[in-house]
C-alpha cells in the first residue's frame, strides 16, 4: 500500500512538471539549490521612524521581498539581478511598546528572513505631577527602549532619579521624583527632564504651598478654638459629618456622607490639611461632604478665619458658612456666607447674609463678590469679623463686605444668637449648577489649611 501512494504521487508530480513547464526549448531549466544571503540580517529602525537598507544577494537570476507587518514597508532596487538592495522603512510608532516584523527574501524556492525592531519613542505615563507641601516621593514611569536614561531637574528642592524599588520597576522602568517641603506660603513649580541619548521627555512638578503655622491673633482679640489639621487622618469629635441624600437643599446633587462613602473617603487629613473629596461612586452617584464645628456650642461673634484653597470644575460649589446653635426656621434664624464659590464662575468668591429681611429668594440678600485670583490654585484667607454692632468679611485682609446692624430688630439682625461654622462641598444645584455641571471635573478637592476662632 505504501508503494502504490508513492508510485501515484511521482506520477502525479511529474505530469504537474510538464503541464508547468512547457517545451525545454521555450525555457531554461530552474537553477538548483538557490542561495540567498543578506547584510545585515537584522534591523533596528527609530521610535521617531526611518529606514534601513539591505543588501541581498543571490546565486537565483532575480528575487523579491515582502514584510509581514503592516506598519513596514518594503522596497527593492536590481531585483532582477543577482545582487541588489531592499529598503525597509516604517512610520513613527505611536505605541508605547517596541514593535517587531519580518521581511521574507525570495529567490526561486529560497527564502531568507531579516528581522526588524523598531524601538518605542520615549514617553512618561504623565507630563505633570501634584506634590504635598510636605514633601514626597511620586513615581512616574518612564516609557523608552533604552536601559541608560537619565533625568535631571532646573531646581534645587527636587531630585530626579531612576527608581530603586525593584518592585516598582516589575512592570516597566520608573522615575522616582522626591521634593523637599515647601516653606513657603505659595505653591512652587519645577521640570524634570528624562533623556535617552537621542530623545527628551518632561514632566511638570507643582508643589503645594506649606502650611501657615504661625497664629497671628487680631489686636484686642484672644484665639478661643482651633483646628490645623494636622493630627492624624479624619477630623475630630469637635466635628461632624452631616448625612442627606441628593436634592436635600438647593436641588443640589451630592450624596452628603459621614466620613466615607463606596469605599473611598469624603473627608480626610492630608499633608497637614482637610480635604473634602467630591467623586462619582461606582453607584452612579456623586459623594461630598458637608461638617460642621461645635455645631451644639458655636460661637456669638468673633474673629473667624480659615486658609482654603477651592476645587476646579464646572459644577463645584464650595462653601465657608455659618448657622445658628438653635436654629429652627429659615431665614428667620440667620446664615452667614463667609466664602461661596461655584466653579462655572472661577475664582469669583462672595460673601452674603440672610435674614427675614434680606434673603435670596425675592432677590434682597445682603452679598458681595470679588475676583480672587487663583483662588483655584493657591490658598486663600477668608475671614469674618462680627460683632453685635457690624459683619465684615474679608479675602486676604481685603474687605469683602460690610452691614451693620441698624436697629431694625430680629428679622434684620437674626446675629446676635451663638453660630458655628460649617465647610462643605456641594455639586450641581441651583447655583452651583446654574451653567450645567461637568463630571470630568470630579473627583474634584476642596482643600483647607486651617479653621481659628478668635474672640474678644
Amino acid at each position: 500500500m505504501k508503494r502504490f501512494v508513492i508510485n501515484t504521487y511521482m506520477l502525479f508530480l511529474t505530469v504537474a512538471l510538464w503541464g508547468c513547464g512547457g517545451s525545454s526549448d521555450s525555457q531554461e531549466p530552474t537553477p538548483a539549490g538557490i542561495t540567498i544571503s543578506v547584510s545585515p540580517e537584522s534591523v533596528a529602525l527609530p521610535a521617531a521612524g526611518g529606514s534601513a537598507t539591505v543588501t541581498v544577494t543571490t546565486t537565483g537570476k532575480e528575487w523579491g521581498a515582502y514584510a509581514d507587518e503592516s506598519f513596514i514597508s518594503v522596497s527593492t532596487q536590481n531585483s532582477t539581478s543577482s545582487t541588489g538592495t531592499l529598503t525597509v522603512k516604517a512610520e513613527a510608532n505611536p505605541g508605547k511598546e517596541a514593535r517587531t516584523a519580518t521581511v521574507t527574501v525570495m529567490s526561486g524556492a529560497a527564502r531568507k528572513t531579516i528581522s526588524v525592531v523598531q524601538g518605542v519613542k520615549l514617553q512618561l505615563t504623565t507630563d505633570q505631577v501634584y506634590s504635598m507641601g510636605r514633601g514626597e516621593t511620586l513615581q512616574v514611569g518612564v516609557i523608552t527602549s533604552s536601559t541608560s536614561w537619565t533625568a535631571t531637574t532646573d531646581a534645587s528642592w527636587i531630585k530626579a532619579a531612576r527608581s530603586a524599588d525593584a518592585a516598582a520597576n516589575t512592570h516597566g522602568q520608573v522615575l522616582d521624583i522626591t521634593t523637599q517641603p515647601n516653606t513657603s506660603l505659595t505653591s512652587r513649580t519645577a521640570k524634570v527632564t528624562v533623556t535617552d541619548g537621542t530623545e527628551t521627555a518632561e514632566v511638570v512638578v507643582r508643589q503645594e504651598s506649606g502650611e501657615q503655622t504661625e497664629i497671628k491673633a487680631p489686636e484686642g482679640y484672644k484665639l478661643v478654638w482651633n483646628d490645623e489639621f494636622d493630627k492624624g487622618t479624619t477630623l475630630g469629635s469637635d466635628w461632624t459629618h452631616e448625612v442627606k441624600d441628593w436634592k436635600w437643599v438647593n436641588n443640589e446633587l451630592q450624596y452628603y456622607r459621614n466620613g466615607e462613602a463606596d469605599g473611598r473617603r469624603v473627608t480626610e487629613l492630608v499633608d497637614g490639611k482637610l480635604n473634602i473629596h467630591c467623586f462619582k461612586g461606582s453607584d452612579g452617584r456623586i459623594y461630598s461632604g458637608r461638617v460642621y464645628a461645635k455645631a451644639n456650642e458655636g460661637w456669638k461673634y468673633g474673629y473667624i478665619e480659615a486658609r482654603i484653597m477651592l476645587p476646579k470644575g464646572k459644577g463645584t460649589w464650595p462653601a465657608f458658612w455659618m448657622m445658628p446653635v438653635n436654629f429652627r426656621s429659615w431665614p428667620a434664624d440667620g446664615e452667614i456666607d463667609i466664602m461661596e464659590e461655584v466653579g462655572a464662575n472661577a475664582n469669583y468668591v462672595s460673601s452674603s447674609l440672610h435674614a427675614n429681611a434680606h434673603v435670596h429668594s425675592n432677590n434682597t440678600q445682603v452679598t458681595h463678590e470679588m475676583y480672587c485670583e487663583g483662588a483655584e490654585d493657591e490658598f486663600h484667607v477668608y475671614a469674618i469679623r462680627w460683632t453685635h454692632e457690624n459683619i465684615t468679611t474679608y479675602v486676604d485682609g481685603k474687605v469683602q463686605l460690610s452691614y451693620d446692624n441698624r436697629g431694625l430688630g430680629r428679622d434684620d439682625w437674626p446675629y446676635d444668637d451663638p453660630f458655628y461654622v460649617i465647610l462643605n462641598l456641594a455639586w450641581g444645584g441651583d447655583w452651583g449648577g446654574y451653567r450645567g455641571i461637568d463630571e470630568s471635573a470630579l473627583p474634584a478637592t476642596m482643600k483647607i489649611d486651617y479653621v481659628r476662632v478668635f474672640q474678644k
